[in-house]
């Protein structure tokens, strides 16, 4: 016995002097980069440090490194901006993927974690086969630019199976949706001191080649000539910032009511989500942000009364807010009136200029609709129409695979996301991409119908309507959102939540009792219209 106690604390020794060791000399070289000015070098370590102890966290607890993963996604392109937009940097975030994966699996091999068995499976499985057939297409320059359309199209799907599993109560939610909402304050708060003080802030003095355009953009009015400083704010793009806007704008929705319905003291999370993600979207100096804001605001608004639980005498609850969150929203474009006049002046006449009817720069119609369909139409006139150029020969990114061949390819692209698909995959693409989501949509709007009610309702239909805009009207003017990692992650995380909301509705819950009313309401089973 004394001798295996002995052993046990000898190896103790070992390990913590070996932990020592490592620490010293870690310590040695971060002292030496600062000291030597290697602001590069620093950034990389502490980037690798960052990476290995996000890996730690995933092995150790996924559900936790999940949230890890998330943060690493908002936030790699700022590191790629002042890194030089190195490919490594690129793929960052799929190694993290790759090791939730293998947590997620090795949880499912010991029964740990329930599996998800997604209804639209088949129809996915379909599609995946027809892309990855055409990776190896005879008109493709290599089949490498079919596996980078691989992942762009697939890599993330497996996290729908964690956002399913990460929900074991309704404090999983909580977090997630906490966590993600402040997130978005923290983006869209950059954002705007951006488009304010000037694109210099969160930009390197020079950019990678490649990001110099996607930075640095200012867009002009057509009429007055004042110029809209377009921030791109964490990201490497405007338009990754403008689309994430839209992201936060509905999530917070649904966020906001959820919690106004539960906790009342955490809806402000929402409510600044939502004000902030609005003036946000207006600096974008994205007429497609603000028309989608827009829309969003209103289907969404709409959508939660629909679905308010007023049988439990907790309506009043979510139309009150509705009307604050437009509140807010007009309030925070207020304050930007007050206080930056010049800054949201200018993207006001911007819009105003390019949407409005009476303007005789109008660009609503061509863009809206003539545009689109001009290039639909190219892709349906291409002399491969029926068979396409193979996978991933017109998605986003394709440039990191003709830098790593050597070679510049000529340009095969189209403003129009099915366009791109019959590009691609030929018309079966278009075709089979609408069959299955077609058929995700479907039964992700009976998981909401079912919700209807609960006080998970608001959650479930921000995440269909958010999922019906990716699929549907944003993919047709351009597969690029879809391909966007940031929104597809997001994407496929949140159809796994919302697969998932159903199972945490059917545990007994407490119903938020009405105001000025003394008495607490019991428990009471909330899932289902009865």
């Amino acid at each position: 016995m004394n001798t295996a106690i002995g052993e046990i604390s000898q190896s103790r020794q070992v390990r913590g002097l070996a932990l020592f060791l490592g620490l010293a000399w870690l310590v040695w070289v971060l002292a030496n980069w600062i000291v030597t000015g290697s602001t590069q070098y620093l950034v990389i370590g502490s980037m690798i440090i960052a990476m290995i102890m996000v890996t730690v966290g995933i092995l150790k607890d996924w559900r936790s490194g999940l949230l890890f993963f998330i943060l690493w996604l908002l936030f790699e392109d700022l590191a790629r901006k002042y890194l030089g937009n190195g490919t490594l940097l690129f793929f960052g975030k799929d190694i993290l993927a790759a090791i939730i994966y293998v947590s997620i699996f090795t949880a499912r091999q010991r029964n740990k974690m329930e599996l998800f068995r997604p209804p639209f499976l088949v129809p996915l499985a379909i599609f995946f086969a027809l892309a990855f057939v055409q990776v190896f297409n005879t008109q493709a320059p290599s089949p490498l630019y079919g596996l980078l359309g691989l992942k762009l199209y697939f890599y993330y799907v497996p996290l729908m199976f964690a956002g399913y599993a990460l929900l074991r109560s309704k404090k999983d939610l909580d977090r997630f949706l906490i966590f993600s909402v402040a997130l978005g304050l923290l983006i869209a708060s950059l954002g705007i001191i951006q488009s304010v003080v000037g694109l210099q802030f969160l930009n390197p003095a020079t950019l990678a080649p490649e990001l110099e355009a996607l930075g640095n953009l200012t867009r002009i009015s057509p009429i007055t000539h004042r110029a809209v400083p377009v921030p791109s704010s964490v990201f490497v793009s405007g338009g990754r910032y403008a689309s994430y806007m839209i992201l936060l704008i509905i999530l917070a929705m649904g966020a906001q009511a959820y919690m106004l319905l539960t906790r009342r003291r955490r809806s402000i999370y929402g409510f600044l989500g939502i004000g902030l993600a609005l003036v946000g979207a207006m600096q974008s100096g994205s007429r497609g942000t603000i028309i989608y804001a827009t829309m969003s605001i209103f289907a969404v608004s709409a959508g939660l009364l629909w679905g308010a639980p007023w049988r439990w005498g907790q309506g009043h609850r979510l139309a009150k807010a509705v009307r604050r969150s437009i509140l807010v929203g007009a309030m925070g474009l207020f304050l930007m009136v007050q206080f930056f006049p010049n800054s949201i002046g200018s993207a006001w006449a911007f819009y105003f200029e390019t949407l409005s009817p009476t303007s005789s720069a109008n660009e609503l119609q061509h863009r809206a609709w003539d545009y689109p369909l001009l290039n639909l139409t190219k892709a349906l006139q291409s002399p491969r129409w029926l068979i396409g150029f193979g996978t991933g020969s017109a998605s986003l990114g394709m440039q990191y695979v003709d830098r790593l061949l050597g070679q510049r390819r000529e340009a095969l692209s189209v403003e129009n996301g099915y366009g791109t698909l019959i590009l691609e995959m030929g018309i079966m693409g278009l075709v089979l991409w609408i069959f299955w989501t077609t058929t995700l949509l479907l039964y992700a709007w009976k998981i909401v119908r079912g919700l209807r009610e609960t006080v998970y309702f608001p959650v479930g239909f921000a995440i269909f309507w958010y999922s019906f805009m990716l699929l549907v009207p944003f993919t047709y003017l351009g597969i690029n959102t879809y391909q966007n990692f940031v929104m597809n992650a997001y994407f496929w995380i949140l159809i796994g939540v919302l697969f998932r909301l159903p199972h945490l509705a059917r545990v007994p819950q407490v119903v938020p009792a009405k105001e000025r009313v003394a008495r607490i309401v019991g428990l009471q089973p909330v899932f289902g219209r009865r």
